[in-house]
This record gives structure tokens, sequence and C-alpha cells, in this order.
């Protein structure tokens, strides 16, 4: 009997071995990478609320003694910051209208309709995402100046318009996962290419296009080098260019230049977490096929 019950115990530790090893020791190691890699932005946030003699305090100081919020209102009165968070709003959410638009009708094609020349075409269209931004940088610019519209947002809207291959890239992967079955009942019902396109594979598809409108949206958020590029009025800046001259201005006043950094990062991170389970379905879902 008692040979039985220590049997029993040794199957039993055995198993919460390799249930520690199995679920909680991989979480373990996350959390704890988690916390390293949240350490800088909790530190930038812990800053911003600083006075600025105990910022370079040794030990540093992580919880601010005195607490001070103000800096807050003092960055966003220290620079037009309405200004510059709406001249980001509308070179960021513009422009997931058209890369939705102008990518899903590309990927579409590529994916679900038969045409001469789609597999000699596709590979070209990815090719070009092997080009750096830089090589095309000045014939762009060009292009812009002798259709006077540098110093607007037309040159930092407008090609989204017109797709991008990464975006068409993504979709097309995700359209081929879509049976080819109910495409081809909808035509025989008689449904146009158009109506088959906005009633069927746009409604299937909101966990890449959450995706799509999610890199478009950071990307136009994060975007330096295209306005720096093309607009030369202070007043159209976004708060990306803002932030720079923010730095060059207030360099010594680390406390406010820490909050108008904090007021900048925080809506990507609230944009992200409130599509974050559609962003990672689209992810998982694209690589099916």
């Amino acid at each position: 009997m008692n040979t039985t019950t220590s049997i029993n115990r040794e199957i039993r530790k055995q198993k919460n071995k390799k249930l520690i090893n199995k679920k909680i020791l991989p979480q373990v190691i996350l959390i704890f990478f988690a916390i390293i890699f949240s350490l800088p932005f909790i530190w930038l946030v812990s800053t911003s609320f600083k006075s600025p003699e105990n910022i370079f305090k040794i030990p540093p100081q992580w919880i601010p003694k005195p607490f001070k919020p103000d800096n807050y209102i003092k960055a966003v009165k220290a620079i037009p910051f309405f200004t510059y968070l709406k001249n980001t709003l509308i070179i960021s959410i513009i422009p997931i209208f058209g890369q939705i638009i102008s990518s899903s009708l590309v990927a579409y094609s590529f994916s679900k309709i038969e045409w001469k020349g789609k597999k000699v075409l596709f590979p070209l269209l990815m090719a070009t995402m092997m080009l750096p931004g830089q090589v095309t940088m000045i014939p762009v610019y060009i292009v812009w100046s002798k259709l006077k519209l540098v110093n607007t947002f037309v040159p930092l809207i407008l090609p989204s318009f017109f797709g991008t291959a990464f975006n068409i890239f993504l979709l097309r992967q995700f359209f081929l996962t879509i049976p080819d079955s109910l495409i081809e009942a909808a035509r025989i019902d008689g449904a146009g290419e158009f109506r088959i396109f906005w009633k069927i594979i746009m409604p299937l598809s909101k966990p890449v296009l959450t995706t799509i409108a999610l890199f478009t949206f950071m990307g136009g958020w994060n975007d330096f080098m295209g306005p720096l590029l093309y607009l030369n009025d202070s007043r159209k800046w976004p708060l990306s260019i803002g932030l720079q001259a923010f730095m060059f201005q207030y360099n010594q006043q680390w406390e406010l230049l820490m909050a108008a950094t904090v007021l900048f990062t925080v809506p990507m991170i609230i944009v992200f977490f409130i599509g974050q389970k559609q962003f990672m379905e689209g992810i998982v879902m694209t690589g099916f096929k």
C-alpha cells in the first residue's frame, strides 16, 4: 500500500513538473522580458512627472516626489500642440481609407480574378519592396515640386490611394484563404466582381483590414522624413516635427520634453490595444495558405 502511494506521489510530482515547464515557466519568462522592455517607457512616464532637480538623481527615483502633473500643461502650452495634433490626424487617418480601398482592390484582382500577365506583374510589384525610399526620394520630390504641391498635405496623403506593395501582398495572402466556392456561387447568382468584392470579400476580411489600418496609422503618425521634406510652413507640421522643434527649443527642460513625448506616444498605444485582437488574427490568418 505504501509503495502504491509513493508511486502515485511520484507520478503527481512528474505531472506538476511538466505543468510548470509547459505553462508556468514560459509565462514567467515572458513576464520578465515584458518588464525589461517596458522599463524605458516606465522611466519616460516617471520623468514626465518629475521636477528638474530629481531627474538625474542617484539612485534613480522611479516614483516622482514631488509629483508634477502640471508638466503636461506646460508642455502643451509651450508649442501649438493641438495644431500639430490636427495635422498629424489628417496625415494619419485619411491614408487609411486610401490604403484599404486601393490595396484591397489590387489584391482581389491578384488573388481571385484570372487575367493575362498577373503572374508576371505580381513578382514585379513585390520587387518594388526592395527599393529603399532614399532611391526615389529626389525624383518624387521633383514631381511634386513641378505640380506645385510642396508645402501641402497632398504628397503625404495622395500616394496612399494607389496602394503599397506590402499591403497588397498581405491582403492577397489573406484573400487566398477565402474559399473560391463562395465567389463561384455568387457569380452563378449573377453578382458582378465589384459586388462580390464589396459584399463577400470585404466583410470576411475585417482582421487583415484592421491590420492594414493600424500599420497605416502608425506609419503616418511616426512619419518624420515625409513632413520634413514637403512641409515648410510650421503651422502645417505634425507632432513628429513639432516634437523635434520642441527638443531644440527646450533641450534643457527634460521634464517638459518627456511629457510631450508621452503625449505623442500614448495615442499609438491606445489604438494598438483597441485593435489588438483583430490585428493578431489578421497576421495569423494571412499565412494559412
